[in-house]
Formats: C-alpha cells, sequence, structure tokens
C-alpha cells in the first residue's frame, strides 16, 4: 500500500499521510510523494483546494525517530538532505495559490506539527495534540516551525512551545491562534470538506489572490501593499464571476461562479 495516498473529487484534492501504524511518521518516498502531490494539484485545474490529512489515529508524528542516527551523514549532507527533502514542501507550498487545509485527525508532533501550521488554515478533531517536540531528541525545529509558529502566536510563545516541547490540546491550540476550528471527531471530516467546498465553489480568481495578499503583506510596506491591492482589483473587476456575483445579488439569488 502507498505510503502517501492523492485524489481528486468535486474540485478538492486529498493527500493522505499513510503510515499509520507508524503514526504517519514519514520517509523520503513520503516527502518526495507530498511535494509532487502539491504541484499536481497546483497545475491541475479541476482541483480548488487542497486537503491534508493522516490515515488513522494521528495526523502525522514528524520524522520516523527510529531511524535516527543508522549511518548519521556528515553536517553538510545533513543540511542538503534537509533542503532537498523536507523542505520540498514548505517550498512547494509557498508557490501555491490554491488553499490548503490541514484536517488534524490526531497527535502532530515535530514536523508533523510543522507540516500542519505551514498549511493556510487547520481543522482539529477536539482529541488533536500538538507538540513541536524537536527539543526532547536534542534536535532544533527542522521543516519551518521558527518561521511559521512564530507569526501564528508570536515570539514569545512560539519560544515557549519550542523550548518545553509540551504538548497542548486542542482547545488550547485554539485559543492560541494555531487552530481555526476544533470539531467533535466524529463530524471532523465532513466539517472539513463543508469548508473546502464552500472555498471550491466560490470565485477561484479572487480566492487565489486574496492567498497572495495576505502572504504578500507580511513582507511589504503599506504603499506597496495597497498599490499591489489596487493592482488586482482592476484585474478581478474584469472577470465573468464579478458580473456573475453583481447580477446575482441585484436579483436576489445565490451566485453560480465558473472560476473565470
Amino acid at each position: 500500500m502507498s505510503e502517501l495516498l492523492y485524489e481528486v473529487k468535486d474540485k478538492i484534492a486529498t493527500i493522505t499521510l499513510n503510515r499509520p501504524d507508524k503514526l504517519n511518521a514519514f520517509t523520503r518516498d513520503m516527502i518526495a510523494g507530498w511535494q509532487r502531490s502539491l504541484a499536481e494539484a497546483q497545475a491541475d485545474d479541476n482541483v480548488n483546494v487542497v486537503i491534508v490529512t493522516g490515515a488513522g489515529r494521528a495526523f502525522c508524528s514528524g520524522g520516523d525517530v527510529g531511524r535516527m542516527r543508522e549511518g548519521e551523514p556528515s553536517a553538510l549532507d545533513g543540511k542538503n538532505g534537509l533542503w532537498e527533502g523536507v523542505h520540498r514542501v514548505p517550498k512547494q507550498l509557498e508557490q501555491m495559490d490554491k488553499p490548503v487545509i490541514a484536517m488534524v485527525n490526531g497527535v502532530a508532533v515535530g514536523a508533523g506539527m510543522g507540516m500542519s501550521v505551514m498549511c493556510d488554515i487547520r481543522i482539529a478533531a477536539e482529541s488533536a495534540r500538538f507538540s513541536t517536540g524537536y527539543v526532547k531528541v536534542g534536535l532544533v525545529p527542522g521543516d519551518g516551525d521558527t518561521y511559521f509558529l512564530p507569526r501564528l502566536v508570536g515570539a514569545a510563545k512560539a519560544l515557549e512551545l519550542l523550548w518545553t516541547a509540551d504538548f497542548i490540546e486542542a482547545p488550547e491550540a485554539l485559543r492560541l491562534g494555531i487552530v481555526q476550528r476544533v470539531v467533535p471527531d466524529a463530524k471532523l471530516k465532513d466539517e472539513t470538506y463543508a469548508l473546502a467546498r464552500q472555498i471550491a465553489d466560490g470565485p477561484q480568481i479572487p480566492i487565489r489572490m486574496i492567498k497572495r495578499l495576505v502572504y504578500q503583506s507580511l513582507k511589504l510596506d503599506l504603499r506597496t501593499h495597497l498599490d499591489l491591492v489596487s493592482s488586482h482589483m482592476g484585474l478581478v473587476r474584469q472577470t465573468t464571476d464579478h458580473a456573475e456575483g453583481v447580477a446575482a445579488f441585484k436579483e436576489k439569488r445565490a451566485p453560480k461562479f465558473t472560476g473565470r
């Protein structure tokens, strides 16, 4: 059975980490498949939203600790291994303007937590638990936690979570802004896919431009950002979906967007 599953249905692509017996601890092949699946979803006109989840009772327990220090690489080989391995996922995500939702169905530890926070939003089951993990095995975060986590919770809280690696439960993750929704385990799939369908059925050009604008705003001054906004607005005003949205509003009906 494949260690990573990829399927597309109703404009939603689902990437499932599929090593449930190992709590979906990832291998090199899984990382390569993860990156390829994200790239395929970005290029596929039949995909509007991507969901990432885990099989079984875990989202992802990070790298396979049991394999660590087996043929430990040199410092340079280790650095290049990260850049060409795990780092392919955040680098691919940075290129994507389609929404990516993490459906956190269970424990998310180490790089597993890191892989969740680099998605655009997270919906967690009530049983989900999070830990940065790395310090417990004498490591620094290797996948980008030190970049993504401070942007969600602030530098001081990120340092606390990274220094202690304490587990936090789903309600606390919601309070901190690490996840955006917490739902009963039995309803996780239904509620996640309901949100994904709502976004997938929306006007895709402005949805993707909104994602670009939000992330670009983190790197730009206000005047530059507003100049970019005005350019995007000029473009979306010419779309078929904008015309349909205005017509539907005037006619007091639900809009029928086409993605154009």
